[in-house]
């Protein structure tokens, strides 16, 4: 069984600590262990499943796999950059997200729409990325009408090239 554990490449001492259990619960129960295979959370839940002797592999986004966290034992280069997630939804039996940003939720989000089941752990989503709740639809629509007239902003560095 092939688990993968997703989140952000950087993240605070507690989220790394519970992604450090995450992994070696998951090596204790046999399971392989899929990430990007870099560091923050993917670093910390290989580290977790490599100090339990589990099996750990990081699906890169560059070319090199000296770039690979030191707990990946099968760093597989992708050269696809942030398409690597699809390779990380597709190679997994289950996902874990733990907290995480816009990679994450590509991740969270290609997992659900080819049928792969999702934990979440400590779901920040929505508040790291800044997306806005409404609690009723009138408010949902007034909101939407007041961005849709004042135009789209500027994308986020980095996403589709920009």
């Amino acid at each position: 069984m092939r688990i993968a554990v997703c989140g952000g490449g950087a993240c605070g001492e507690d989220d790394a600590r519970l992604a450090e259990e995450v992994g070696r619960r998951l090596a204790e129960a046999g399971a392989v262990l899929v990430c990007g295979g870099l560091g923050g959370i993917m670093e910390a839940a290989a580290r977790g499943a490599a100090a339990a002797g589990g099996l750990t592999v990081g699906l890169l986004p560059g070319l090199r796999g000296a770039d690979a966290n030191p707990h990946i034992r099968v760093p597989l280069p992708t050269g696809m950059g942030e398409g690597r997630n699809v390779l990380v939804a597709r190679a997994a039996d289950a996902v874990i997200a733990i907290g995480g940003e816009w990679g994450t939720l590509s991740e969270v989000a290609l997992a659900r729409k080819i049928g792969v089941p999702v934990v979440l752990l400590r779901p920040t989503l929505a508040r790291a990325l800044g997306l806005e709740e409404a609690g009723s639809a009138e408010q949902a629509v007034t909101r939407a009408l007041a961005h849709a007239r004042r135009g789209r902003s500027a994308p986020t560095p980095g996403a589709f090239g920009g």
